[in-house]
């Protein structure tokens, strides 16, 4: 009789590729087959499962700002005035992500009253001495 040879691989096809594994930016999918052929049958080398990479849509990116910064001092030296504070934008949004809030904030402040004619008041002094 003629030396036996080994049974031929029966492989299944290829299944769908899956979803890939991010909802955003880059990421892998995969898909498989199964062995037809009883593996005691023969010996089988081919592989069951490949990998891809995937690249959907880039991610968005959302607006980074610093932390507030501390008041000001108020902008007059007596009466109503205003100070401010700030923050910078670390990271500009792209892709869709979320805008950047608001990065001055105004408040008002009070000092103590004004004198009303104070200047009038210095010159008088200055010219009495």
């Amino acid at each position: 009789m003629p030396e036996c040879h080994t049974i031929p691989c029966l492989l299944s096809p290829w299944s769908e590729w899956s979803d890939c594994s991010v909802t955003c930016g880059k990421g892998m999918r995969t898909r498989q087959r199964m062995l037809k052929s009883a593996a005691e049958l023969g010996d089988c080398n081919e592989e069951l499962e490949q990998a891809e990479k995937c690249m959907l849509p880039e991610c968005p990116i959302h607006c980074e700002l610093t932390e507030w910064s501390q008041w000001s001092e108020c902008n007059t030296s007596c009466g109503k005035g205003h100070m401010i504070r700030t923050r910078m934008i670390k990271i500009e949004p792209q892709f869709g992500g979320a805008a950047c809030p608001e990065t001055v904030q105004r408040s008002k402040c009070r000092v103590r009253k004004c004198l009303r004619g104070a200047g009038m008041e210095k010159r008088r002094w200055k010219e009495a001495r």
